[in-house]
């Protein structure tokens, strides 16, 4: 296991009836801007609460939030807050709308001339207006971490820094109830997906990381079709959202490797495509197992034995098994698994290839040896 220094400032409420809790979480002299999406927060009750959670206290709001946070809809928000003074942000919804409020957090404050090479440039974020979220949507893990993703037209960027961790994030499973079937998949594989990138590298003797994934990683798998078959089960959601945030909150990514070429690529495909980001991953994941399998072999065989129960055969029998086994996952939870199944094929791989390079995403992987001729033939064998 290697070094690592950990800390999670983020105060989590959760539970139902947790949204109440914001009216202490904030500090009351703060004039508070709430962030959200298209309006789902108040034909599902969620709006009414924070309205009523935040009586006494000055504040306004800003929607339209998209999905894939657009750079122009977010500056908007930025101008607002600094005009009106706003001095705290809170996201209310999915996973976009806190990324994107962490990116207002720290636009805001930026004093270049451009806040959009905070993502191109990876400017430093030295300052940042404190913001809180309440989570509606459970995926991302964004809730609880210091990262955001955020697209401007094609280019859909990465940016992270401590500062933009909320201070605190409600989790009420209620308010996912009311979530179509489709995001409650994309969800549960966007989960998923985080989980086993931390998790499918290498062996360093990371014992308690592997094995809290793998708990996750179970968790996911039981749970997340029960959560389309029994909607209206609060205690699959209560599960789900749960795992969802322990999945990306830094705590099974300390001391090991991890390979982000799935996100990576599956950026790209949104970008492009406008595909739901999990989509992207379930299609992208099951063919970096494939083409990565000697170098991942012993955490493939790891998790072929351990979530899957597979203990005979061949190694590669083992590893085929498991990788089909994940693929059956995916499917049972009604997300594509190829670029054939969203109607693309080998002449979009040649677009997905140049924007890899020109977002300098050239030597992917936990060994950073996935070139864009290796990203060429993930795609491929997507197809």
């Amino acid at each position: 296991m290697d070094k690592f220094t950990y800390q999670n400032p983020t105060s989590i409420h959760f539970g139902q009836g947790q949204i109440a809790s914001i009216s202490q979480a904030i500090p009351k002299d703060k004039k508070v801007l709430v962030i959200y999406g298209g309006g789902s927060i108040k034909s599902n009750g969620v709006y009414d609460q924070v309205t009523a959670a935040l009586d006494g206290f000055n504040w306004g709001e800003f929607s339209g939030v998209e999905p894939n946070p657009q750079y122009d809809t977010l500056m908007k928000a930025v101008e607002l807050v600094k005009t009106e003074g706003y001095d705290y942000l809170l996201a209310v919804g999915g996973g976009s709308v806190v990324d994107g409020t962490k990116f207002v957090a720290a636009a805001a404050c930026y004093q270049e001339e451009d806040p959009w090479n905070i993502l191109l440039k990876q400017e430093p974020v030295t300052k940042v207006v404190p913001l809180g979220c309440v989570l509606t949507l459970p995926a991302t893990g964004s809730e609880s971490n210091g990262g955001s993703v955020v697209s401007r037209g094609k280019d859909k960027l990465f940016f992270g820094s401590p500062l933009v961790k909320p201070a605190f994030a409600v989790l009420d499973p209620q308010t996912t109830l009311s979530l179509s079937p489709r995001q409650v998949a994309n969800g549960v594989v966007d989960a998923f997906v985080h989980t086993m990138e931390q998790y499918l590298t290498y062996p360093v003797n990371a014992k308690v990381q592997d094995r809290f994934a793998e708990g996750l990683l179970h968790t996911l798998i039981e749970d997340g079709p029960k959560a389309l078959a029994t909607p209206d089960d609060l205690a699959v959601r209560a599960n789900i959202m749960w795992s969802a945030t322990q999945a990306l909150n830094g705590l099974i990514g300390v001391g090991v490797p991890a390979d982000w070429t799935t996100h990576m690529i599956g950026h790209e495909l949104t970008g492009n495509y406008g595909i739901d980001h999990a989509r992207t991953l379930s299609i992208v994941l099951p063919a970096v197992m494939k083409v990565r399998r000697k170098e991942k072999e012993e955490k493939l065989l790891q998790y072929a034995e351990r979530i899957f129960g597979l203990t005979t055969g061949t190694a590669d029998q083992r590893i085929d098994a498991a990788i089909e086994k994940t693929i059956a996952f995916f499917k049972q939870m009604g997300v594509p698994t190829t670029l054939t199944d969203v109607d693309l094929g080998e002449k979009d791989i040649d677009v997905l290839i140049e924007s890899l390079k020109k977002h300098g995403m050239i030597a992917l992987s936990e060994h950073h040896d996935i070139t864009p001729e290796i990203s060429r033939k993930i795609l491929m064998t997507a197809l």
